[in-house]
């Protein structure tokens, strides 16, 4: 992924037209452009929305979706099946209105994990004889968003947990396996 550039974040969106064909019309640039140019422009940061060409109706939504569907389909495979059941589970349900800002929220905060994590690994290098290892500091990240995770999930669930960590289900299975002591 491509660091944003810092004049991005203040430009105003492109246009994108999309037609009764299928085609995709970038107003900016005025060309025919395709679902890979606009996955391109989501990389490196350029803000774009997608409207529909007669009605004006804000397509970016169903266009993004489409570009995670054809990342998918390529074989980049992102998503995991038991994340994707989950948020399709979600839908029509009650919570679904607080499952947007939280996904939103986790994402950011994943990004910015993610931008800490560059910073550590480029000073680390220098000091690498020093014992700071940024994989385990990234799996200390990684462990604190998904209990971050799990305990967000587990409020919407009262009924028990939806998701189990690996770490959860090898400790209940290790205290099974402990002999029993009599007291």
């Amino acid at each position: 992924m491509q660091k944003k550039d810092k004049d991005s974040k203040d430009k105003d969106p492109a246009i994108i037209k999309k037609y009764a064909n299928r085609r995709l019309y970038d107003t900016e640039t005025s060309a025919y452009i395709t679902l890979d140019d606009l996955c391109e422009r989501v990389k490196e940061g350029h803000p774009f929305i997608v409207v529909d060409a007669k009605s004006g109706q804000d397509l970016t939504r169903q266009i993004l979706t489409q570009i995670i569907f054809e990342q998918e389909t390529k074989g980049f495979h992102l998503l995991p099946t038991d994340f994707l059941r989950s948020v399709i589970g979600f839908y029509g349900h009650n919570m679904q209105d607080i499952l947007q800002p939280y996904l939103n929220a986790s994402m950011k905060s994943f990004m910015g994990n993610q931008e800490r994590m560059r910073g550590m690994i480029g000073e680390t290098v220098g000091k690498a004889m020093e014992g700071m290892s940024p994989l385990n500091q990234l799996e200390e990240v990684t462990r604190n968003n998904m209990a971050l995770f799990e305990k967000t999930m587990q409020m919407f669930n009262p009924f028990g947990s939806l998701f189990s960590t690996t770490a959860e289900k090898e400790k209940d299975e290790e205290e099974d396996k402990k002999p029993r002591t009599k007291k």
